[in-house]
Parts: C-alpha cells; sequence; structure tokens
C-alpha cells in the first residue's frame, strides 16, 4: 500500500553563525564560522575555552522577558526557533484541528544550565534557596511541553534522548507518528543548550573537545588529518512536517519531502563507533530503503561529521562500503565546520540546512580542510560553497550509546 508523503512545510534555525534560516543558510554558503572564545562563563580554568555559543540573540523579539526569566535556554531556543518555523508554515492555530497536532523534540542533555545553577545555590546558600521553578525549567520535557501550551497543539507530546542522534530521531518518529494516524501534523527537530561549565569540562577531560584554544575558527575541521576533537555548540532546528493532503488542504507551501528514516544502534561502546561505521551504514541503508530510493539517487549527505579522530574516519568508511562506486559522485559536507557540534539539537540544524540544500541547489562546504586524511577519501565539498544538482539528501547523526538516525529529504515533486 503506497503511503501518503510527509512532507516539509515551516524551518526555524537558532545557531551559533546565525539566528534564523536565513542567516544561518548565508553564513553556511559564505563559511563564516560561529565558533569562538567562551563568554558566558570564565574558562579560564579549564582545558577548553571555545565554543560556538549564539551572537546576538534576542528571544524578547518573541518572548516577555518575563517569561524568559522562567525558562532554561534550551526551552527559549525551541520557543523561538518553533515561532520561525510556524509562522513560514502558515499554521494558524484557529483554523486546525489541535488534537491532531503534536510535538516531538530532541535533546541530549535539557536544562543543564538551570541544573548546575541551582546546584550551587544548594551548596552555598542551603535548601531552602533552591528556586521553585527548578524541577519545570531543568526536566528535558519541558520544551516540547511550552511548545504545545504556547500554540495550544494537543496531540501527541514526546521528548527524544538519544545523545547526539536525537533531534534526527525526534524527526523520524514524528514522521512515523503522522504516517500511523496519531496526528496530521507535527512540529518536530531539536534543541541544546549545553556550554556550561561542567559539560565543558567532562567533554574536555575525555579528550573529545579540539583544545585548538588560539584559533577557534579553524577548531572544527571534520575530516581534516589534523583535526583533534569536537568543538562544543548550542541552539534548536525545528521543522514543520504535515501529510501531502493536509499541507495542500491548508493552502501551505511545501519545501520539502521528508522521504525515510533509519535508526540503529552499534551496541558495541559506549562512546566510539565499530571499525567501518557497520551501525552508521545500516541506519544510511535503511533510511534510504524507507524513501524508496537507490542508493545511486542520493546526492548529498551532510555527515554527522564531528571532528573527532574516530567518527570521521568510520563515517567515511560506512558511507564508501555502502554507496560502492557511486561513493565517487557523492557529495559529503559536514556543517559542524561551521556550528559546532549541537549535541541533541544537531540533527535539527542539520534538517534544516539539508532542506535549504535541496530549495538552493547550493552544496554547503566542510571548512577548514586543508590536509587529507588518508582514511577519508570522499568528496567533503572543500572550503567552498558549490552549486550542484541536489534532488536527494541523507542527514547523518551519531550519538554516545551507538546510537544512528538517518532521515532522507527529497526534492518536492
Amino acid at each position: 500500500m503506497t503511503r501518503e508523503k510527509i512532507v516539509i512545510t515551516g524551518l526555524g534555525a537558532v545557531a551559533p553563525n546565525g539566528n534564523s534560516v536565513d542567516e544561518f543558510w548565508t553564513s553556511l554558503t559564505a563559511g563564516i564560522s560561529g565558533i569562538g572564545p567562551i563568554t558566558c562563563f570564565d574558562p579560564s580554568g579549564h582545558r577548553v575555552k571555545i565554543a560556538g555559543e549564539l551572537s546576538g540573540f534576542e528571544p524578547e523579539s518573541v518572548l516577555d522577558p518575563k517569561e524568559i526569566r522562567k525558562l532554561d535556554p534550551f526551552s527559549v531556543y525551541a520557543l523561538v526557533a518553533t515561532d520561525e518555523a510556524v509562522t513560514m508554515a502558515g499554521v494558524n492555530p484557529e483554523k486546525l484541528n489541535l488534537d491532531r497536532v503534536g510535538v516531538t523534540i530532541g535533546t541530549g542533555v535539557g536544562g543543564i544550565q538551570t541544573l548546575e545553577d541551582q546546584h550551587s545555590t544548594i551548596e552555598n546558600r542551603g535548601a531552602r534557596r533552591v528556586s521553585p521553578q527548578f524541577v519545570p525549567k531543568m526536566i528535558a520535557n519541558i520544551a516540547g511541553g511550552h511548545l504545545s501550551i504556547r500554540w495550544g497543539f494537543q496531540g501527541p507530546n514526546q521528548t527524544v534522548t538519544s545523545a547526539c542522534a536525537s533531534a534526527t530521531d525526534a524527526i523520524g518518529l514524528a514522521m512515523r507518528l503522522i504516517i500511523a494516524g496519531d496526528a496530521d501534523m507535527m512540529i518536530t527537530g531539536g534543541t541544546e543548550a549545553s556550554i556550561t561549565p561542567l559539560t565543558i569540562a567532562g567533554f574536555a577531560n575525555m579528550r573529545a573537545l579540539s583544545q585548538s584554544n588560539d584559533e577557534p575558527e579553524r577548531a572544527s575541521r571534520p575530516f581534516d588529518n589534523d583535526r583533534d576533537g569536537f568543538v562544543l555548540g548550542e541552539g534548536a532546528g525545528m521543522l514543520v512536517i504535515e501529510t501531502e493532503g493536509h499541507a495542500k488542504n491548508r493552502g501551505a507551501t511545501i519545501l520539502a519531502e521528508l522521504a525515510g528514516y533509519g535508526s540503529t544502534d552499534d551496541a558495541f561502546h559506549i562512546t566510539q563507533p565499530p571499525a567501518g561505521g557497520t551501525g552508521a551504514l545500516k541506519a544510511m541503508e535503511r533510511a534510504v530503503q524507507d524513501a524508496e530510493l537507490g542508493l545511486n539517487e542520493i546526492d548529498y549527505i551532510n555527515a554527522h561529521g564531528t571532528s573527532t579522530p574516530f567518527n570521521d574516519k568510520n563515517e567515511s568508511s560506512a558511507i564508501a562500503k555502502l554507496f560502492k562506486n557511486h561513493s565517487s559522485q557523492l557529495k559529503v559536507s559536514s556543517t559542524k565546520s561551521m556550528t559546532g557540534h549541537l549535541l541533541g539539537a544537531a540533527g535539527g540544524i542539520e534538517a534544516v540546512a539539508s532542506v535549504k540544500t535541496i530549495l538552493e541547489q547550493t552544496l554547503p562546504p566542510t571548512i577548514n580542510y586543508e590536509t587529507p586524511d588518508p582514511d577519508c577519501t570522499l568528496d567533503y565539498v572543500p572550503n567552498t560553497a558549490q552549486t550542484h544538482t541536489v534532488n536527494a539528501v541523507l542527514s547523518n547523526t551519531f550519538g554516545f550509546g551507538g546510537h544512528n538516525a538517518v532521515i532522507c529529504i527529497r526534492k518536492y515533486c
């Protein structure tokens, strides 16, 4: 039985190199990095002093300042990005069956800024000074709850936490809910606000982060032989997805088709992928099969491309093994070279970038690609954006715990 197409009608982005979809895309295609010295806390005692912080972010254009004070930043980012997405999609709650509109959102660590702040409070000022807002600001599901409350969405509402695969899993599961008939429209994507002293210290002490503190904009260098770890980023990427019929009935502009989803687990190691990236390979294969495409119909892969030694060579190997001869024609790039790694939100902003790649027929580059790695032999769109025919895209995300999630996005026709 042929299933109805699931289409994308709205995009929203808050990223280190752009506080809207247009700003984000303009920065990506211009090769502009959003990575710089950490300013949100004093990093002087840390090994790592750089991150992809938001710059010039003004949520007051969307949210009341009193409301912002009651929210952890990860909820603020989700609300602002969703506001852009639903506006683009022309979502009018008064004209929708709100029981048929849901939210599935991904986050890796939820309200960790609130957790750290309130832990400091209890340690230094005592239990009675812990904020009564602590729990509702911190819990990971609360961003999705705020989205439903703000717009009145009363359909399914879940939060997905699968490490760096969270947002992509959320998008895929939202798609599945629509296919199953549980909703006509879903708001989906990911959000993360994890640039904190504890998070930076934890990743740095396990030697996962780049320590190129003197050259922040050059620190994230996926697939380059001299890469030395990822750079932590923050932000949110949100999509409005719905059935083709629902979109047409309400006169929405269809941007692209969300065609396929694949998810696997390595069952190998808590932080490292298996040699050859077998789990990643199977997730990509399942996403392509779910989209009912042939492997040779994929034109571009927005890679997980973290800039870590293990991920980049194993992801490259998985792509080469799966696509075989077609891998020489494939274009692959990592936008993390410009945004850093948004953990649970990575798949959200990278899905936005993938849709824009199709709409603009332009490939965002992998910047800082200077010294080829003999273990990474694909075309990584080095340093400069390229005009290219793009009809089908894979967006890859892989996380600690062996989680692998891949979505396939197609040009709508």
